[in-house]
């Protein structure tokens, strides 16, 4: 299922943050939503949660506009950590699954599904409290994967984490995307996009890139692109 965006704008009274930013991120792709801090991508992302609505333009999901249905089938992981450190990784993902209302053999047929997805199994039983800053994320992928979404939004997630966490959780995002669903990964970390990736470039709010990643830098390394095009390293 197809997450649309047409024509959206968005403005925290005179300071613009989102200025008519169309695309659309299919399933089976991993689309990376690439800009620095301050282009809009945190405002996009309380956009699709629902907890801001837009001035103008339209989000949906399957053709279904923001709503119930739209959001039932988005899986949504946002930059600030929300776990419980003091339940285990699986207390966590029952709890989670709950207020969905997934209950009984079917919550735990999720859970152990979600924890495999991400490779998170082994620390089931342990207090969040004692995973490392990797193991907490991939925890928060595994609770945004429970309801089976065919869409799935990452607000720059690998954020605080050192290089071989942020690899590690990169690849099995990506893995995701080949297992049919549709990743919608938000970085200003150049190093996190492939070259087989769909690459949006975002910048003070309107979007400069919208293709494979090969066609948008021209064969020039993303870094240098990126750089030349917001200034912005990365």
């Amino acid at each position: 299922m197809t997450l649309t965006v047409e024509g959206l704008s968005y403005a925290y009274g005179a300071k613009q943050a989102l200025d008519g930013v169309t695309f659309q991120a299919p399933p089976g792709r991993f689309t990376a939503l690439l800009g620095p801090n301050g282009a809009g991508k945190t405002t996009l992302f309380g956009l699709f949660a629902g907890l801001l609505r837009p001035g103008a333009g339209t989000i949906s999901v399957a053709g279904h506009p923001m709503g119930r249905a739209a959001l039932a089938r988005m899986g949504i992981v946002f930059q600030q950590p929300t776990l419980d450190l003091d339940l285990t990784v699986t207390q966590n993902l029952r709890y989670a699954a709950a207020l969905r209302g997934i209950a009984g053999r079917d919550a735990g047929r999720r859970i152990d599904q979600a924890l495999d997805r991400l490779a998170m199994r082994e620390r089931a039983a342990e207090k969040v409290r004692a995973l490392n800053g990797g193991h907490r994320r991939r925890t928060e992928i595994a609770r945004a994967l429970l309801h089976e979404p065919s869409v799935l939004l990452c607000d720059e997630p690998t954020v605080g984490l050192d290089a071989a966490s942020r690899s590690a959780i990169t690849e099995h995002v990506h893995a995701l995307a080949t297992e049919g669903l549709a990743v919608l990964w938000a970085t200003h970390l150049t190093d996190e996009v492939r070259e087989g990736d769909h690459l949006l470039i975002l910048h003070r709010g309107r979007l400069l890139a919208d293709g494979p990643v090969a066609e948008v830098t021209a064969g020039a390394p993303l870094s240098d692109h990126f750089l030349s095009v917001t200034g912005a390293a990365a």
